[in-house]
């Protein structure tokens, strides 16, 4: 009894050696794998497509770069772990020094050895070393003293399609912003299919003063529609003035993402999404229509899931403001996702029914971008109450106290205490006149 069970242990042991060394095994070779020699920064040819801007005495140049460009340039597979590379040269003319604030360009920005570590190799210390020394030295370097030029890299969560690269510039006393639009190879966001520059002629085109506005915006529709332009769906209840750059740069400065144009890829991944409860950034925002057309984009702030989400719609108008253009929205809060047979594809968003909250929250969260310049309201998508809520085009009810939120936006910085106010109407008193209404009704439904 006792050799049979000396043998049964000495067979474990060997057992567990042996699996140990497989797995020491799989994980060397995993870490000599997933790093490569990097290549010379020159060899690598991301400046062809580089942008600039200038500003004075400072220029400034950036280029985004591709996962596979990355990989040639550091090593290492930066789109595995979320990340990708942002390439910055600031040209400084000027006689004062700046700095470049990383968390403009992404508030959730990685540094250098932060990024390094995420393919960090257990067994090879040297190995390591050269990872980290990549990261280090590629890295972008403060300050950019006077007379000088600075270059290097910034590693920020990745995205697709686009990406909107926003380089904040401090000195003594002074600022310089500069805002970048930068194609990716991925998605196909749904404002790819739009040519905004021919989507109105010059006659069609109208300049309007600040009273001539809100009475064309109290005549706008109270709602989109479906394609055929027989049934209403959401709510207009948002209008945006300001120029595509300076709204994009104010919605991505607070988490904002594009939408993916709806394909069968898209819908794969948000049935997926659904299914495992897993999130998905880019997922699609169905069609609604205005002007005979749908959404010109749409925009998502995304939670955790597929299933919580903000999101917008907005069409070009053909209306100007002080020589701005005027978009008309939608913005609801999405709180799930579910089956339905009344569109395509057959998943869609639950919204929240009470839709001002989500207008209210929207309000809130773009006074953080720095880029708000006046905001108010007007009347024109008509009062719904919570006894008696309207319904969009897959049957969910909302209710609404019935104004349009108008956001204008500017070149930042603006504080809190620069915000203006267009002084048209007061949805707080409503708001209190149906929070006491409702506040009865829930008294007497519990007497």
């Amino acid at each position: 009894m006792d050799t049979l069970s000396g043998n049964g242990d000495s067979m474990r042991r060997r057992y567990l050696f042996l699996l140990q060394v497989a797995f020491l095994s799989i994980i060397s070779v995993y870490g000599c794998t997933i790093y490569q020699k990097p290549r010379p920064i020159h060899d690598v040819p991301f400046q062809e497509r580089s942008k600039s801007k200038v500003s004075g005495e400072v220029r400034v140049t950036v280029a985004v770069l591709s996962d596979e460009e990355n990989r040639q340039l550091f090593g290492v597979n930066l789109a595995g772990q979320g990340m990708q590379s942002v390439w910055v040269r600031v040209q400084n003319a000027d006689s004062s020094p700046y700095w470049l604030m990383s968390a403009g360009l992404d508030p959730d920005y990685f540094s250098p050895l932060e990024s390094a570590y995420s393919f960090h190799s257990i067994l090879s210390s040297s190995l390591n070393d050269k990872i980290d020394d990549q990261f280090r030295v590629m890295n972008f370097r403060n300050p950019i003293a006077p007379g000088t030029s600075v270059s290097g890299f910034i590693f920020v969560n990745r995205d697709e399609g686009i990406k909107v690269v926003d380089i904040d510039l401090i000195s003594y006393g002074k600022t310089k912003f500069f805002t970048f639009f930068v194609p990716i190879p991925g998605i196909r966001a749904d404002y790819h299919k739009v040519d905004f520059e021919k989507l109105y002629s010059e006659e069609e085109i109208v300049n309007l003063d600040e009273d001539d506005l809100r009475t064309a915006l109290e005549k706008l529709p109270c709602c989109a529609t479906n394609k055929k332009g027989t049934k209403n769906g959401d709510p207009l209840n948002l209008v945006l003035i300001g120029s595509r750059e300076d709204i994009s740069a104010a919605f991505v400065r607070r988490g904002w993402l594009p939408a993916e144009q709806t394909h069968g890829k898209a819908v794969w991944k948000t049935i997926k999404s659904f299914l495992f409860d897993s999130r998905y950034r880019y997922s699609p925002v169905s069609p609604l229509f205005l002007y005979g057309r749908q959404q010109d984009f749409a925009g998502q702030k995304p939670r955790h899931t597929v299933h919580q989400r903000n999101h917008l719609r907005a069409w070009l108008s053909p209306i100007r403001y002080q020589g701005k253009p005027v978009w008309i929205g939608q913005i609801s809060r999405d709180i799930g996702v579910r089956f339905t047979f009344k569109n395509w594809p057959p998943v869609t968003h639950k919204i929240d029914p009470d839709i001002d909250e989500a207008r209210y929250a929207l309000a809130e969260d773009l006074i953080y971008s720095q880029q708000l310049a006046k905001g108010g309201y007007v009347k024109g998508v008509g009062a719904a109450t919570r006894l008696k809520p309207r319904h969009n085009l897959t049957g969910d009810p909302y209710f609404t106290d019935g104004y349009r939120l108008v956001l204008a936006f500017d070149r930042r910085p603006r504080s809190f205490i620069e915000i203006e106010s267009f002084n048209w109407e007061n949805p707080i008193s409503t708001k209190l006149k149906r929070l006491s209404i409702d506040q009865q009704l829930d008294f007497d439904g519990g007497r």
